[in-house]
């Protein structure tokens, strides 16, 4: 019996090795190994380190990864430990992408469909992550708060395990490779304090605070009324709790409140909104504009800070990880449908500044902290959340490498009687 279990594993490595090579055969754009559950390893250029190793935990991986080959599939069979992914993951994603960009034959897709249906089908364990499924008309008030919630009310431990001291979760501004996140983080909320040219006195609103990093830092700074809006009540209770150990209570504060319900009456010199934008929605992006030019005053400023997508490298086709396990309804659109919509809305756009290097940059940061602290996360969540963390950046730091993401922040103004209010030059935003 042993020996015929023996010669069965080998006979299941042997055929997962000849898929695989069969499959990969043209792909010769990074280094990598592949090592097979019973200890099998291949290279196709052994002469090289690899960058990276696919690990295949058990014989039936490949029909959980495959079967079909897509986006989601690929996702779903590394965050529930099918394979693994040792070394760089960011680098393993130019392989995904050949993979998904593959056109077979009707009769090379039939072959490897009755190859992987022949693969063992095995029970995914349970986990405190699901898919998300929500209800509701999309974009409506109540489903934007149900994916809000998905998404950021993992735990503020979790988050606090990996990013920076002031939980920034949005690009960071370097000046230099080696700078370190701390520093890129606190530049970039300087940057944005000055490219809106706060001063004190100012009425600020930030829409989607997070924690609260930029309307402290802009309150203790320059001296602003900060006032933060989010849809994840842990996100604005521990924001109005550093605010309350800053002393800043007077001149800051964090609520829970959708864009929408802030009352027009509320008149702000300066808006601003930092990674939030990707949840708006096309269909919405005239109302949150709109919404945007009725609370600010006339001669005020808004800063939007948001990712979006590129005309000339689209994603591959098929269902999207991203949106069943990390932002439900989330949506980044090309930037020239972004500043359509706002100049169709009354705002004047005076700057638009690609970071899409400093993106990937701090995405790979991200990577590397979660990693490094991956026993201090498991506290605060299981494994499965850990790796759709550790997939979802190191494939958006790809994303943003190759330039199929970008990251924008643009400045809009509202003239009054067509007077800025804004100086000639960009010379202060430098000093």
């Amino acid at each position: 019996m042993l020996a015929q279990a023996v010669k069965k594993q080998e006979r299941s490595a042997v055929g997962a090795l000849s898929f695989l090579q069969k499959l990969l055969e043209d792909y010769g754009e990074r280094p990598f190994s592949i090592r097979l559950w019973e200890g099998t390893t291949w290279s196709p250029t052994p002469e090289l380190r690899p960058e990276f190793t696919l690990v295949l935990n058990h014989p039936g991986a490949l029909r959980r990864m495959f079967l079909p080959p897509n986006e989601l599939t690929l996702g779903e069979a590394y965050i529930y430990d099918d394979f693994d992914i040792e070394g760089n993951v960011e680098a393993a994603f130019g392989l995904g992408d050949y993979i998904l960009e593959l056109r077979p034959s009707l009769f090379e897709t039939l072959r490897r469909a009755i190859y992987l249906l022949g693969l063992p089908a095995q029970e995914r364990p349970g986990s405190l992550r699901q898919e998300a499924t929500l209800k509701g008309a999309v974009h409506s008030r109540k489903r934007d708060s149900l994916a809000i919630i998905y998404h950021y009310n993992v735990s503020n431990d979790f988050y606090r395990s990996w990013l920076d001291q002031q939980m920034v979760y949005s690009c960071a501004y370097f000046s230099a490779s080696d700078d370190s996140l701390e520093t890129a983080q606190q530049r970039k909320l300087d940057y944005l304090c000055r490219k809106l040219r706060l001063k004190k006195g100012d009425r600020l609103l930030d829409i989607g605070c997070g924690w609260g990093g930029l309307i402290i830092h802009a309150a203790r700074h320059y001296g602003v009324e900060a006032h933060g809006i989010t849809l994840s009540q842990p996100q604005a209770d521990l924001a109005n709790q550093r605010i309350r150990e800053l002393g800043l209570e007077e001149r800051c504060r964090a609520e829970v409140r959708d864009y929408r319900e802030v009352p027009e009456s509320e008149q702000f010199d300066k808006l601003v909104s930092v990674g939030m934008f990707e949840h708006v929605g096309e269909s919405r992006l005239g109302d949150y504009f709109a919404k945007a030019w009725r609370l600010l005053r006339p001669g005020g400023t808004f800063l939007n800070h948001g990712i979006a997508t590129s005309l000339s490298n689209p994603f591959p086709e098929g269902p999207s990880f991203i949106d069943r396990y990390v932002f439900p309804d989330g949506e980044c659109l090309p930037i020239a449908t972004t500043l359509g919509s706002a100049e169709s809305c009354g705002f004047e756009i005076r700057d638009v500044e690609s970071l899409r290097e400093h993106y990937a940059m701090t995405l790979r940061h991200w990577v590397r902290r979660l990693e490094a602290r991956r026993e201090q996360v498991l506290r605060f969540t299981d494994e499965v959340t850990y790796r759709v963390w550790r997939i979802y950046m190191a494939g958006s730091a790809y994303g943003f490498h190759i330039g199929r993401l970008n990251l924008y922040q643009t400045l809009l103004a509202r003239p009054e009687n067509g007077a800025s209010g804004l100086p000639l030059t960009r010379a202060d935003w430098y000093a």
